[in-house]
């Protein structure tokens, strides 16, 4: 398979609670999940009708096999997966307010996606893809930022576009101020970029958001796609900006939503390489993300929770 679309970085487990509104010390019990927020892009992806590889490092214990089974399950391309007995899968335990909304705790020192290197890249893949995306989490530490910066490089040069959503997990990085700076220098790389408006506040230190896109914008950039949580996602390109609301649901679990709306409008980028050209497009394009975000949202997990194309087209045909 010659993936279309490549995602790299971080896949780890999520622990998540068996009942909504609960602290994690208050938890009765967790469920084991895939995520990881390129994981959950690769599947989204894929199941949204795009090839799709994934490159990134495991440990070769039983949740990183289950994690490779996990990806394979949806038919993901996982020859860019390198297993090591260096260091474990991480772990994430993510709890669940009332309104769907998460809280992290993470267990990485280190995990094994924090000792990916420039050696462990399939540079055939990267040469081959029409589209590489990666966030941020892959930045934090030295060698996996080498190997991010390289991966960008190839796929660059090999004509690939270059996709950022930089899923912001602040208590992983050692300081705010060092998160800012790697995480401009993130999407200063892309040429489309989706940030969530908390985002793009703390990234540009503006608290005025459209100060904060002005400070933050890249000449290089085709697109900035903005999510607003449940409200619904902006699109931003040189020529065009506009609001596009979401749809009203009973969410269970915001996990994976934004990684959902992310493969949502990757995947329509792809299938239509005009879209961005057309206003009409960039909104449907965007109606569609959010679609697949809300679905998410309506599922406890992440992966298990990405809807299907058919899903999609049927959540949409019913409003």
């Amino acid at each position: 398979m010659t993936a279309k679309a490549v995602c790299l970085g971080e896949l780890l487990i999520d622990f998540v609670p068996t009942v909504t509104g609960t602290g994690l010390a208050d938890a009765p019990a967790f469920a084991k999940a895939a995520g990881g927020a390129p994981g959950n892009a690769a599947v989204g992806l894929q199941r949204l009708g795009i090839e799709t590889g994934f490159i990134g490092k495991l440990g070769d214990d039983a949740f990183g096999h289950f994690l490779v089974d996990t990806l394979r399950a949806d038919n993901v391309d996982t020859s860019g997966i390198v297993l090591t007995k260096e260091a474990l899968t991480g772990l994430a335990f993510v709890s669940l307010r009332a309104d769907g909304e998460r809280e992290f705790s993470f267990y990485r020192s280190p995990s094994a996606d924090m000792l990916l290197s420039i050696s462990d890249l399939d540079q055939d893949m990267l040469k081959s893809t029409d589209l590489f995306h990666y966030g941020t989490l892959c930045m934090i530490d030295d060698d996996p930022r080498a190997a991010t910066l390289e991966a960008i490089k190839i796929a660059r040069e090999n004509g690939a576009i270059i996709s950022c959503d930089p899923n912001l997990r602040l208590p992983l990085w050692p300081s705010a101020e060092k998160a800012r700076e790697i995480l401009r220098l993130a999407i200063s790389q892309a040429d489309v970029v989706k940030m969530s408006d908390e985002e793009i506040t703390f990234v540009s230190g503006k608290d005025d958001l459209e100060e904060g896109i002005k400070d933050l914008w890249c000449d290089q950039w085709r697109a900035m796609i903005v999510t607003y949580g449940p409200k619904g996602s902006r699109y931003i390109t040189p020529a065009f900006d506009g609001f596009v609301p979401s749809f009203e649901i009973t969410a269970v679990d915001a996990t994976g939503a934004g990684d959902g709306c992310t493969a949502g409008f990757l995947s329509r980028l792809l299938k239509d390489p005009e879209l961005l050209g057309s206003e009409d497009k960039l909104a449907n394009a965007c109606r569609f993300a959010n679609a697949v975000g809300a679905i998410t949202a309506t599922k406890r997990g992440a992966i298990n929770a990405l809807p299907t194309e058919k899903e999609v087209e049927d959540f949409l045909a019913a409003r």
